[in-house]
């Protein structure tokens, strides 16, 4: 028997007017200076993928209405929240005050890798992912509860910044679900009702 792709009205996602209403999982995005307006949709784009709550764009960010950022979004500007700060410091600021761990995407001496990344069942996190020439702020890194790294086997020492997007937040939604995040457990339950 043959395969059959799906057509997009059988794959039963959530409207914009649904994602909206859907409860908070506890899990933004932050953008530290990201100069290429097509990562920046491409992250929209991940972002809605996995629900995440909002995405903070900071200092050289392009921001919506943009179309090169709805290019590569294909319109999940419209169901992401967003937030510009003229400076990545005010929104990780900011987000330490509101509770959330700060958790670089970063290349550093004491860097968890990826793999091992163990989420606390309530925690709340705020994946800073950084510049693609510069990588994330020594500053911002010095202000992370901890830096999480994407384990890499070949000759690069980097990913494409939209890449690490999708990588770090599917990895962390199974890491979540195994190890029974509230972000999860609302993504399972809570969201199915929304559809019907």
């Amino acid at each position: 028997m043959k395969d059959r792709k799906l057509l997009n009205i059988e794959l039963d996602r959530m409207t914009v007017e649904q994602y909206k209403q859907a409860p908070e999982t506890g899990i933004v995005v932050v953008l530290d200076n990201i100069r290429s307006a097509h990562n920046v949709g491409s992250a929209f784009r991940s972002c809605d993928s996995f629900k995440i709550d909002k995405i903070y764009l900071c200092g050289i960010c392009a921001a919506p209405p943009s179309a090169e950022i709805h290019k590569s979004a294909i319109g999940a500007e419209f169901s992401v929240d967003w937030e510009y700060f003229s400076d990545t410091m005010s929104a990780v600021e900011k987000l330490k005050k509101d509770g959330y761990c700060i958790v670089s995407v970063e290349q550093t001496v004491h860097s968890v890798s990826l793999d091992d990344f163990v989420p606390s069942p309530d925690g709340k996190y705020a994946f800073v992912f950084g510049n693609e020439v510069s990588g994330v702020s020594q500053e911002v890194v010095d202000a992370s509860d901890f830096s999480l790294e994407i384990p890499q086997y070949g000759t690069k020492h980097s990913l494409n910044v939209s890449v690490a997007v999708g990588i770090v937040l599917w990895a962390s939604h199974r890491s979540f679900r195994e190890n029974g995040h509230t972000a999860a457990l609302r993504r399972e339950s809570d969201l199915g009702h929304l559809r019907k």
